[in-house]
């Protein structure tokens, strides 16, 4: 039997965990899922599930990041409790778990993927993120350069499927977008190219949870 974590058998076991940089194959098709998964969820896990199936990479890296420079880090769970709280959410052989950006100390993902390609010329990188996050990909430190050095895959949410192609960022790159269907072609394409994949949605977010659990503590 099949189970959805991709074990043969049983319940699926939780991801894998590295402090630096997974070990991986000269070549290898990566994404790479950055955040501060605060808390994680199923809607992380069914992002990557598709990005895997659809751009027919080898793995996915689910990069913790110490803290996003876009919000408020002060209540912020440590690093090692969010990996492992990733690692067992993620519970698939191809996802595993990431802290390369603490070890790195970058604060932004535009030098965290310029260190990355630097380290791994022959590795083929793309950059995985939902579509709620498309809408403000505008305000991120070097957005431009970052779109620039490592193709795109864009993952559609719930309450976020339209509004998102009319981003900044969406508008200032249309041109180099690519059709879903040749999403197989996008870890060969050099930057910038990037493509919205549209698939099953979970209903889940980080804030929405936090929320949740506050309402609950009080």
């Amino acid at each position: 039997m099949q189970t959805e974590g991709g074990e043969k058998g049983g319940p699926a076991r939780a991801s894998r965990i590295y402090r630096g940089l997974p070990p991986h194959g000269a070549g290898q098709a990566i994404g790479l899922f950055g955040g501060t998964f605060n808390p994680p969820h199923a809607g992380h896990r069914q992002a990557s599930l598709i990005a895997l199936r659809r751009l027919g990479l080898d793995q996915l890296w689910w990069m913790v990041t110490p803290g996003n420079p876009l919000k408020k880090n002060g209540s912020l769970p440590a690093l090692t409790a969010r990996m492992q709280a990733a690692a067992e959410v993620a519970a698939h052989p191809r996802i595993v778990v990431s802290g390369a950006e603490a070890i790195f100390r970058t604060r932004y993902t535009a030098d965290l993927i310029q260190i990355l390609k630097e380290r791994e010329p022959a590795t083929r990188f793309v950059w995985i993120m939902g579509s709620d996050s498309l809408t403000d990909f505008h305000r991120w430190e070097d957005w431009r350069r970052l779109a620039s050095s490592v193709p795109i895959a864009v993952v559609n949410r719930p309450r976020s499927l339209v509004a998102p192609m009319t981003a900044r960022a969406a508008q200032a790159f249309g041109r180099y977008r690519v059709d879903s269907e040749d999403a197989l072609t996008l870890p060969n394409r050099p930057a910038p190219a990037w493509l919205f994949l549209f698939g099953p949605r979970i209903a889940a977010s980080s804030t929405a949870i936090r929320s949740k659990r506050h309402v609950l503590k009080r």
